[in-house]
């Protein structure tokens, strides 16, 4: 799947800081470019992995909204 991605550099520490909006809190941040699209990846695969252990848990439900 692919999901849309905000990549920034960051002043204070250096590096760069790179969040997917789509996914509530879903951060990470690398020395290089390469290194923190790297890095949100595996924070994307941790997120869903972690939604779909709530689903398994009946601690999340999902509602249909029409647009």
């Amino acid at each position: 799947m692919e999901y849309p991605i905000v990549l920034e550099t960051d002043p204070e520490a250096g590096g760069y800081v790179v969040s997917c909006p789509t996914l509530k809190e879903c951060v990470s941040q690398g020395d290089t470019k390469e290194e923190a699209l790297d890095n949100i990846k595996d924070a994307i695969k941790t997120y869903l992995e972690s939604i779909e252990e709530l689903k398994r848990l009946k601690k999340l439900r999902t509602v249909e909204v029409s647009v």
